[in-house]
C-alpha cells in the first residue's frame, strides 16, 4: 500500500511504495496537495506491482508516466509514436517546402520508416542514437554516402521540430556523425568540340535547350518549362524564377541564343511553351527523368556515354547509380568555365549562372544587366 510522508526540507509530499524486488523506496510527487500526491503514489505502487509480475511493458510505462504528468501539471503529456510524428511532420512540410524538397523529405522518411518498421509504433521520445546510426550504416550499403547523409540530416530537422514541440528532450540524430566521402563526384565541363558534336546530333528542340543551357546556365527542368512570357525580345533578356531556389534572374540573351529564339515560330499566346515536347514531358514527370534520359541518349549517339541496358539486375530503384561524368548539368559547369576563362569576374559569372556568392547573396554588389551582357558576349559561338 502506497503512503505519503512530508520531508522537513521540501514543500512536496513524498510517495512511499514497494519496488519490484521488495524494497521500500520514496519518490517526490512534486505537489503539496495531499489528494493529488496520494494518487501519484498509487500510480507508482501499481507500476511497481506490474513490474514484479512481468506486466510492465512499454505501453504501460508510457501510460503511467503520462498519468503522473497529468496529475502534477493539470495537462496531458505530449507524446507521439514515431510513425505518427513522421506523418505529421511531412504534412507540415507540404506547406513550408517546395514540391521537390518535400518529395526528397518524403523519400528520406520512407527510408527511415522502412528501416524502423518494427519500432514505428514506439514513442518517438525513445528513439536512440544507436538506431539512427544503424539507419545510416544500412543505407550506406545500398545508396551513396550523399543519400545516407541526407537522410540523417532530414531526421535531424524533424527531431529538432519534435524537440520544439515537446515530444523529445534531445535530438538523437544530431549526435550521429555523417559519412566521410572518399571522393566527391563532380561533373566535368564539355569541350567546345564535344558541344558541336552534340548539337549536330540533337533535334531542333534539343538544340535550343542545349543553347539555353550553355548561354544562360539554367537547369534542364527550368529550361523545359520556359514560355514566351519568359522572353523579352525587345530588351533581349530572359526572365526566369528557378524551381530549386526560387531566385528570380534576368539574363541577357547572347547572340547565338537570340538568333535561335528569333527563328522560332512565335505565337500570340505568351503562355505557349518554347519547347512544347519538353514542356509536356516535364509537366507529366516533375522529376525530369525522361528528359535526362533523352539527353543521355544524345550523348550515347555521339559516343560520349555508354548505352544503358533496361534489363533488371535485381537491385531495385534504391541501388547505387553509376553516374556519368557529363550530363545536361555539365552545361552549367561549361558556362562557368568559359566565363572565367574569358576574364569574367567570379561574382559576375556566379550571378549569371545562378550560383550563390557572398557578394551577391549579401547584397554587397548589384550586377547590372549590361555588365552581364558584356560578359556573355565573350562566350564562343558554338553554332558556327
Amino acid at each position: 500500500m502506497a503512503s505519503l510522508r512530508k520531508h522537513p526540507r521540501s514543500p512536496f509530499f513524498f510517495a512511499c511504495f514497494t519496488l519490484p524486488d521488495g524494497r521500500r523506496t520514496q519518490r517526490s510527487t512534486g505537489t503539496n496537495d495531499r489528494k493529488q500526491a496520494q494518487r501519484i503514489a498509487n500510480e507508482y505502487e501499481d507500476a511497481a506491482r506490474d513490474a514484479s509480475q512481468g506486466r510492465f511493458i512499454e505501453s504501460r510505462a508510457r501510460k503511467v508516466i503520462a498519468d503522473i504528468y497529468a496529475l502534477g501539471n493539470q495537462d496531458s503529456l505530449p507524446s507521439s509514436t514515431i510513425k505518427a510524428y513522421c506523418d505529421s511532420w511531412l504534412k507540415r512540410k507540404e506547406l513550408e517546402a517546395n514540391e521537390r524538397t518535400h518529395e526528397r523529405y518524403t523519400t528520406a522518411i520512407d527510408h527511415f520508416l522502412n528501416f524502423a518498421v518494427s519500432r514505428a509504433a514506439r514513442d518517438i521520445a525513445h528513439l536512440t542514437v544507436k538506431e539512427v546510426t544503424g539507419l545510416r550504416d544500412h543505407l550506406a550499403k545500398s545508396l551513396s554516402p550523399n543519400s545516407a547523409n541526407y537522410t540523417v540530416k532530414v531526421l535531424r530537422a524533424m527531431l529538432n521540430q519534435a524537440r520544439r514541440d515537446g515530444f523529445v528532450e534531445t535530438n538523437e540524430a544530431s549526435r550521429v556523425t555523417l559519412i566521410q566521402r572518399v571522393r566527391k563526384f563532380e561533373r566535368r565541363p564539355f569541350t567546345l568540340p564535344e558541344l558541336k558534336r552534340i548539337l549536330a546530333a540533337a533535334s531542333d528542340e534539343w538544340r535550343g535547350m542545349i543553347l539555353f543551357g550553355l548561354y544562360t546556365g539554367q537547369r534542364l527542368g527550368d529550361i523545359a518549362l520556359l514560355t514566351w512570357a519568359n522572353v523579352d525580345l525587345q530588351q533581349q533578356e530572359l526572365i526566369v524564377t528557378t524551381q530549386k531556389t526560387g531566385r528570380r534572374q534576368i539574363i541577357p540573351l547572347s547572340k547565338p541564343l537570340l538568333e535561335y529564339v528569333r527563328n522560332l515560330p512565335a505565337g500570340d499566346n505568351p503562355t505557349a511553351a518554347l519547347f512544347p515536347k519538353a514542356y509536356e514531358s516535364k509537366t507529366r514527370n516533375p522529376h525530369g527523368g525522361p528528359l535526362s534520359n533523352q539527353f543521355y541518349e544524345i550523348l550515347v549517339s555521339v559516343g560520349m556515354a555508354k548505352e544503358r541496358t533496361h534489363k533488371s539486375k535485381g537491385k531495385g530503384r534504391d541501388a547505387k547509380r553509376q553516374l556519368n561524368e557529363i550530363s545536361f548539368h555539365s552545361l552549367r559547369h561549361t558556362a562557368t568555365s568559359l566565363l572565367k576563362n574569358a576574364g569574367v569576374s567570379d561574382v559576375v559569372a556566379r550571378d549569371i549562372i545562378g550560383h550563390d556568392s557572398a557578394a551577391v547573396s549579401q547584397n554587397y554588389t548589384h550586377i547590372e544587366t549590361e555588365t552581364k551582357r558584356v560578359a556573355l558576349a565573350k562566350l564562343p559561338d558554338i553554332t558556327k
